[in-house]
């Protein structure tokens, strides 16, 4: 019987062991997609406690405590931080196969060199250790990031935003991690929700300019893109239902436009009919700036109305979605290609079911000058777990070039979500190692580790183009 998540944790061959240890392990780590908050950042924010750190806006341990029957008032309520930290340790000795039992303790051992195991008789040893370490400098945001390899970050930042944060960051020269803005434009295209109206003159006070049209929209976005490209974004992020296709005509979008301006709600065509339009000008403007267009799709959101109505979204309240066209994503693509506005497209579906459909429609807007030009996003939110993520890239290499990979991302909001990374890289090198080991690929060091460091970090440093330099 092996140990206990000991340091050949899922590398169950020799080659897998090789691969990881002498590739993988010390790769730094590009992190392009999460929710951190860059004043945390900025601020060199410490944390009071474990609780603070692990439970503080974790809608994944929320879901699992909640499905322990935990009470609310121990979840998002206002109970002591050592009686939250308890219910969730006593949650964690029955999450037998979840991700979370492995990304806490690989976080126990990496940042707080605990290597025992959490449950609710060790609970409150683990709370006094974590506590105590979390007062050390070293467990500052800024060293947490620098511990963990980091050299650059991207957050998911509105198109309103100021971007403060991130110019702060950038004038401080003490602190050598880039972290730059992403573009998530998505209230600006969300057409249906209540409050639009509203952000429409938030964002139009953001790019000193007044929105009554559609065209008015376009122009106030490309003022803000141009304030986030100065701040060295490269990549944009769209959270939608489904990618969609149902184009229209200028005169009829502004037509679309003008009515929800008046107060009046739409159809269901008329949104799609906006949203495509949308989608289709942000997509032309992302190629001019040579920015990559990160597409999440296959979520229902915010189900349970009672628990939106009291907590909002983002709260652990969302499911998969099993409706996707791919025929209108294919059309959406082709169109954009028509039109030589295709830009680096990353595609992430939170439905396992649509990796085949990506893969094979990833080959068919592939260029000439970029290297996985359209990609099939790592395997994300309820799939990246060592299911999820070996079946996203079995099916990536069944139907595409798992060499050109980009590879893992947080999608985090916590600053010790980067163990992720590790867990990630330790599938990767099994499920290659397994091939080996099977004769199915050549056992050559040198192929092989320039795969395994591509993935872990060099692939992404290409594909946006950051200022950073690979590693071999």
């Amino acid at each position: 019987m092996k140990p206990f998540m000991d340091e050949e944790f899922l590398l169950s061959t020799p080659t897998a062991q090789k691969l990881y240890h002498d590739f993988a392990e010390t790769m730094p780590i590009l992190d392009y997609h999460c929710h951190i908050n860059p004043e945390e950042i900025a601020k060199d924010v410490c944390f009071e406690n474990i609780t603070q750190v692990w439970l503080g806006g974790d809608h994944y341990k929320w879901r699992q405590m909640r499905s322990n029957g935990v009470d609310e008032y121990y979840i998002t309520g206002d109970a002591p931080a050592r009686e939250k930290f308890q219910k969730w340790a006593e949650t964690l000795e029955k999450a037998v196969g979840n991700p979370l039992f492995h990304w806490s303790h690989l976080e126990l051992k990496r940042y707080f060199g605990y290597h025992g195991v959490l449950n609710g008789e060790t609970a409150e040893e683990v709370w006094n250790l974590c506590n105590q370490k979390l007062q050390e400098p070293s467990m500052s945001v800024r060293n947490l990031i620098r511990r963990s390899g980091v050299t650059l970050i991207c957050t998911t930042d509105d198109p309103a935003d100021s971007l403060y944060w991130h110019k702060e960051l950038a004038a401080d020269d003490s602190f050598e991690v880039q972290v730059l803005p992403a573009w998530r434009p998505d209230k600006a295209m969300n057409i249906e929700k209540p409050d639009y109206a509203e952000y429409l003159k938030k964002l139009g006070q953001a790019a000193g300019c007044q929105i009554e049209t559609f065209a008015d929209l376009k122009m106030a976005l490309k003022k803000r893109m141009d304030a986030f490209e100065e701040m060295g974004c490269r990549a944009s992020d769209h959270a939608l239902e489904y990618v969609m296709y149902v184009p229209e005509t200028e005169e009829n979008l502004e037509k679309i436009f003008a009515k929800r301006k008046q107060g009046e709600m739409l159809t269901k065509e008329e949104e799609l009919k906006f949203k495509t339009a949308f989608m289709a000008f942000a997509a032309e403007e992302y190629t001019k700036r040579n920015w990559a267009m990160q597409l999440h799709y296959g979520c229902k959101r915010d189900n349970n109305a009672a628990r939106y109505a009291q907590f909002g979204p983002d709260t652990g309240y969302d499911c998969i979605n099993n409706y996707a066209p791919s025929a209108q994503m294919t059309d959406f693509l082709n169109a954009l290609n028509e039109k030589n506005s295709l830009p680096k497209t990353i595609i992430y579906s939170l439905n396992p079911n649509d990796d085949e459909a990506i893969g094979t429609i990833l080959g068919c807007f592939q260029d000439a000058g970029v290297a996985g030009k359209i990609q099939q996003g790592s395997a994300w939110w309820f799939n990246d777990h060592k299911t999820g993520m070996i079946k996203q890239m079995t099916s990536l290499a069944n139907l595409g070039l798992l060499g050109n990979f980009l590879g893992m991302l947080t999608d985090s909001r916590s600053f010790l979500s980067y163990s992720r990374h590790e867990y990630f890289r330790r599938i990767l090198c099994e499920l290659i190692g397994d091939w080996v080991e099977n004769g199915e690929y050549p056992d050559d060091e040198r192929m092989l580790g320039k795969i395994i460091k591509d993935i872990s970090y060099n692939n992404a440093v290409r594909y946006f183009e950051f200022e950073l330099k690979e590693v071999y």
